[in-house]
């Protein structure tokens, strides 16, 4: 059965041993890209920031506290394609060696953006590690930081300050921006709060630890042993033991919602679905990259909370077995 890439901490770093030789070439070449001086010197007369974001969901979060004023790519955002497969590019590299503002998610889980910013220093460049803002340390077991409510609002409020900082004159339109992010996020810490206060104690069983901070956030309770998530994620196969106990939540009918992670599937992780159905089970299909452009960041973690709560309130799946 072909897996994924090992790895201890994160879900690229097979991706990125995979085309070790060609990013090496590629942040060789990074210091002498023409432009790079003239397009910095650019951001700044026109008073636009250039500014990435590795995943997609801090992309678009920093599009919303950025505004008009900063012009923004994303690196990780297919939700079509797996994320741990994803290999370096040279427009990529070129987009990150320009950029003055980065927010990056840390724990591993984006590696490869660290070797492309020490391949192209810039002492004007901001950069915001989610990992850092959160006080996380390095082997933080799940990666999948936003996820959690408390999340986004401290790396918003980061967004804000360092942007003010590359714009002062800007400031207090940053600011305000902020204060709308964190008012549409009522929405979905409102129906957190909800959930959790009619269907406390839910029993979910995951393939990985995905959504796992939400669920916790939601007051359910995961069934699945961490162990068993922390070795579909890193591609390692589990132990016959611990794949027979989470078939065991389907047949005994303890689970009563499954959610598994539907941008990276393979033949363990269809099998176990299969069972779930077929034993009656819901099933809530959730993504790691935000699937754009249906959704910003908040519309998508509410749309994540009320499909759960659907299956678990009206036994309604996702999708159609």
């Amino acid at each position: 059965m072909k897996r994924r890439p090992t790895s201890a901490q994160s879900k690229d770093r097979g991706s990125v041993r995979r085309v070790a030789g060609f990013v090496a070439v590629v942040l060789a070449s990074l210091g002498s890209i023409p432009g790079q001086a003239s397009a910095a010197t650019a951001n700044t007369k026109a008073r636009v920031i250039t500014a990435v974001g590795a995943e997609s969901e801090y992309a678009n979060v920093l599009s919303q506290i950025g505004g008009k004023y900063v012009v923004v790519s994303s690196i990780l955002n297919n939700p079509n394609t797996d994320p741990h497969a994803y290999e370096v590019t040279t427009s990529v590299a070129e987009e990150v060696s320009r950029a003055l503002l980065i927010v990056q998610n840390g724990v591993g889980y984006d590696s490869f953006m660290n070797r492309i910013e020490a391949a192209s220093p810039n002492s004007r460049r901001k950069l915001i590690v989610v990992q850092k803002v959160l006080g996380l340390p390095a082997n933080t077991p799940n990666p999948h930081l936003w996820y959690d409510p408390k999340t986004m609002p401290k790396v918003a409020k980061a967004m804000a300050k360092d942007l003010g900082e590359l714009d002062p004159g800007q400031t207090s339109y940053f600011q305000d921006n902020l204060r709308t992010f964190d008012t549409s996020l009522q929405s979905w810490t409102k129906a957190i709060a909800t959930f959790k206060s009619k269907y406390p104690g839910t029993k979910v069983a995951v393939t990985e630890p995905v959504a796992d901070y939400l669920l916790k956030a939601m007051g359910m309770r995961i069934l699945s042993p961490f162990a068993f998530q922390a070795d579909i994620m890193n591609g390692v196969d589990p132990a016959p033991e611990d794949i027979t106990l989470e078939d065991s939540f389907f047949t005994q009918h303890e689970a009563k919602v499954f959610c598994y992670n539907q941008q990276v599937v393979d033949s363990l992780t269809s099998s176990i679905r299969h069972t779930a159905i077929k034993n009656n089970v819901p099933v809530v299909g959730v993504y790691e990259t935000m699937p754009t452009p249906r959704y910003d960041y908040q519309t998508w973690m509410l749309a994540e909370v009320k499909a759960i709560e659907a299956a678990v309130a009206h036994h309604r799946s996702t999708e159609k077995p």
